[in-house]
């Protein structure tokens, strides 16, 4: 499964603070009717992520009835992208 969309880079302020892209609706629909062949626990989907010429293997995490994107400082410095940049996410998902 392929999925592409653009989101906006947000930061979670909890004890151990991280930056994310929303997965938008329609596409969190598709991963959630592909997650029980593929989640290995807390609902967590295992997928290869691509922002521009950086691709990374991460996991999604369920968030709100829908899907995030982890972006680790390596994946920012990489690419530049700050908070609240609007970025374009490849995911592939391995069913």
């Amino acid at each position: 499964m392929e999925l592409g969309f653009a989101g906006e880079v947000w930061h979670w302020r909890g004890p151990a603070p991280w930056y994310f892209v929303t997965v938008p609706d329609p596409e969190s629909a598709a991963l959630e009717s592909a997650s029980t062949l593929v989640t290995y626990g807390w609902g967590m989907i295992p997928v290869h992520a691509r922002i521009g010429a950086t691709a990374w293997t991460t996991a999604l995490w369920p968030k709100d009835g829908r899907y995030v994107v982890p972006l680790k400082a390596a994946i920012r410095r990489a690419e530049r992208i700050d908070l609240g940049d609007v970025v374009q996410v490849g995911l592939t998902v391995d069913l």
